[in-house]
């Protein structure tokens, strides 16, 4: 798959809302802990990235998105830059979706590899995540660099309800 990834700046992050809805939807129905219960309605996902797209305005996060051929969204990460500010070399990485049509095509590297570009272009040198312990996600971030720290038990749920640990990361640039 010919995937070009983007970062999405303020003025455009509001005609993204649909095809990002539409990943998200897509990966909740696929069964991604990813903060969203089954079903994921449409109204609650635009919702979620009608306020994203308002962080981008405001500053308060980087959305990166990637496109197939035909110019749909296929793939997205963000970084969020506005944290407390005794952590201003610090950004947390967040919302790393992939549609199930692109899946295994090297399009979830390409958008970590970069979300470090993105951090690194901020000032960040240090990135922490979350994701479910044992998921392929989990996997994808070892070999991307990052560190893990620890898991927590039933720290979520699933979109079915079942809960999940969590395993957390951290990544020195």
């Amino acid at each position: 798959m010919n995937v070009s990834i983007r970062r999405v700046g303020a003025n455009e992050a509001a005609a993204c809302i649909e095809g990002l809805a539409e990943v998200l939807i897509d990966c909740v129905d696929g069964g991604a802990s990813v903060s969203f219960m089954a079903p994921l309605s449409r109204e609650k996902a635009l919702a979620f990235w009608r306020g994203v797209a308002d962080g981008v305005a405001r500053g308060e996060r980087v959305l990166l998105v990637a496109d197939d051929e035909a110019g749909r969204i296929v793939g997205t990460v963000q970084l969020i830059t506005a944290l407390p500010e005794n952590q201003p070399h610090r950004a947390d990485v967040a919302k790393m979706l992939v549609h199930r049509r692109a899946r295994r095509q090297g399009v979830a590297q390409r958008l970590m590899a970069a979300v470090d570009e993105a951090a690194r272009a901020e000032g960040k040198h240090v990135l922490v995540l979350d994701t479910v312990t044992g998921g392929d996600a989990e996997r994808l971030y070892g070999r991307s660099g990052w560190v893990p720290v620890g898991c927590v038990p039933h720290y979520a749920l699933m979109p079915d309800g079942e809960p999940c640990g969590t395993t957390f990361f951290y990544k020195r640039l």
